[in-house]
């Protein structure tokens, strides 16, 4: 089974699984390698920095909710 064009160059989709992932700590040793082999270092930086703000955000919206 092949895979479409967009799914070989690391979609957002598959980055951010990949970075959810990551962030439990578990991961198939076969996922993994297809994500070393589709994800470009530049993509996991980028969807690091966004997942952070919204962490952030989301901290921040529910300190102001609680206070």
């Amino acid at each position: 089974m092949t895979e479409p064009e967009s799914e070989k160059k690391g979609s957002v989709l598959r980055t951010a699984r990949a970075l959810l992932w990551a962030l439990l700590g578990v991961r198939k040793g076969s996922d993994y390698q297809k994500d070393v082999e589709n994800i470009t270092p530049l993509q996991v930086v980028v969807g690091g920095l966004v997942a952070i703000f919204i962490l952030v955000a989301g901290l921040i919206l529910i300190v102001n909710w609680i206070v």
